[in-house]
């Protein structure tokens, strides 16, 4: 525990080292984060065990299989990502570099429709000279652009134990229905869903299987509006974000004995593409979702 007598000057946190807690937070691997953070995993591992030495309280569990933030560390990685995120807006207040020319970006539909917006006019405002090129899709799709080096940067969806790419948000799926409707009632129950390889599609089905509830999939569609009419007509429940959910859409009721599904995450994945248009985008998405 830190020593806080008066009068004794409260030490400083670095910055480079939390940004490395994030990292092996995020990751659940310090070799992983080693990565991230372009340091080598011992050099990482020093940083924490200073950082621990520091505050006094264990913030990691290190197991076999995945490093684990304890309650301390929970508590500090919030206070981290704030002071990181705010750094990064003192820096661009004063450095502000003019680069112009086209950045490719992929998002699949349910980001790029609620979120994206807000982060592209906030982009652009910064970035006046840089256009960015968006493309919507199935995550499957837009990681092999990205092999292909057909996109720059894409946000993706993945289940809860991602092992690639930056966790940039984490939401809860929720059983959908239309507020009146009896679809979630009837058996086996009809789903609307995206098509395989969907993380969502995933998660209803392996919840479906391991409560032993029959169902059956009435209606396929690869955009949440898609989803969200069959819905609407009560021909079907989906699984969906639970920020996605708005009238005349409701969370199914726990009456419905439906199982819970657990979240998903955003990753953001990058090609092996660089530069300055490309790490101001990720620079810019990245602290744009720490905000939400």
């Amino acid at each position: 525990m830190v020593d806080t007598a008066q009068g004794a000057p409260l030490p400083l946190l670095e910055l480079d080292v939390l940004r490395s807690f994030i990292a092996i937070a995020e990751t659940g691997s310090f070799s992983r984060a080693a990565a991230q953070v372009h340091r080598t995993p011992s050099a990482v591992s020093m940083q924490i065990k200073r950082l621990e030495e520091l505050l006094g309280y264990q913030l990691l569990l290190r197991t076999p299989k995945r490093a684990r933030v304890t309650t301390e560390g929970e508590a500090l990685l919030g206070f981290a990502r704030r002071m990181l995120s705010l750094n990064q807006e003192a820096l661009r207040q004063f450095y502000h570099p003019e680069i112009t020319g086209s950045v490719r970006l992929g998002t699949s539909d349910d980001v790029g429709t609620r979120i994206l917006p807000a982060v592209l006019s906030s982009f652009a405002r910064s970035y006046p000279g840089v256009q960015v090129d968006v493309v919507v899709g199935r995550s499957i799709d837009m990681l092999e652009q990205l092999a292909r080096c057909e996109l720059d940067l894409a946000l993706v969806t993945s289940g809860n134990h991602a092992t690639s790419g930056r966790v940039v948000y984490t939401e809860q799926l929720v059983w959908t229905e239309c507020a009146g409707g009896q679809a979630a009632t009837r058996r086996p129950v009809p789903l609307s869903l995206a098509s395989a390889g969907c993380v969502w599609r995933e998660a209803a089905l392996a919840a479906l299987d391991r409560a032993n509830i029959a169902y059956r999939i009435a209606y396929v569609s690869e955009h949440c509006t898609g989803q969200q009419a069959a819905m609407v007509a009560d021909l079907a429940i989906a699984p969906f974000p639970r920020g996605l959910v708005s009238k005349p859409l409701k969370i199914v009721d726990d009456a419905a004995g439906l199982p819970p599904l657990g979240s998903y995450q955003i990753l953001l994945e990058r090609s092996i593409q660089s530069g300055p248009l490309v790490d101001a985008l990720q620079s810019f998405v990245t602290h744009s979702f720490e905000l939400l």
